[in-house]
């Protein structure tokens, strides 16, 4: 094995699905770190990067603040997992508003979120990204945020066919589901 210059080994990360036998609910109840469910398939999650993490706390910090101050509900970080109908995912941000939190926390959310983030990583093909934004909303989930790092956009779907970007100069907003809530995109790209 080639040790680079810097003294470091680099580790390749494979990203390609997993067959497996293990049924949805035994992921939810035994939750492996490091993938989420899709139909029958361990899918490896893109290993986050530091952009993607100051990314992510720009907005946990904000949206966290206001959903605790004003009581709406619960804000859930990237190793949270949430049911989607015959899949399990981590969102990078989760809220789930108190009306609708399940009343056995001690284990993966049966539910949707009311609203989820993702930030796109380098790996992440874009067809990746918008079929799982739709598998959020098809689940149930009534906003879904997708934060692009290369173009410092906010992708904001509603449906299928409401559907918007933000670009550095607009505001992010909570709309009905984190009523109050805003931000200034360019905020998360600081």
């Amino acid at each position: 094995m080639n040790i680079p210059k810097n003294g470091y080994e680099q580790a390749e990360i494979s990203l390609t699905p997993i067959k497996t036998d293990m049924t949805l609910e035994e992921f939810l109840q035994n939750d492996i770190e490091g993938y989420e469910y899709v139909k029958g398939e361990l899918v490896p999650m893109s290993p986050p990067t530091m952009e993607h993490g100051e990314i992510s706390m720009s907005l946990i910090l904000p949206l966290g603040t206001y959903v605790r101050e004003k009581q709406l509900g619960r804000l859930y970080p990237a190793d949270t997992t949430f049911k989607l109908g015959d899949r399990l995912v981590k969102p990078d941000i989760a809220f789930v508003s108190t009306e609708r939190l399940p009343e056995n926390r001690r284990q993966g959310s049966p539910i949707p979120p009311d609203l989820a983030v993702e930030v796109v990583s380098p790996t992440d093909p874009q067809y990746n990204i918008a079929e799982k934004a739709f598998a959020y909303l098809n689940a149930g989930t009534r906003l879904v945020w997708i934060i692009e790092p290369i173009g410092k956009t906010v992708t904001v779907y509603r449906s299928e066919t409401d559907i918007k970007t933000l670009t550095r100069k607009d505001t992010l907003t909570g709309e009905d589901v984190v009523e109050g809530f805003s931000c200034p995109v360019a905020q998360l790209f600081e």
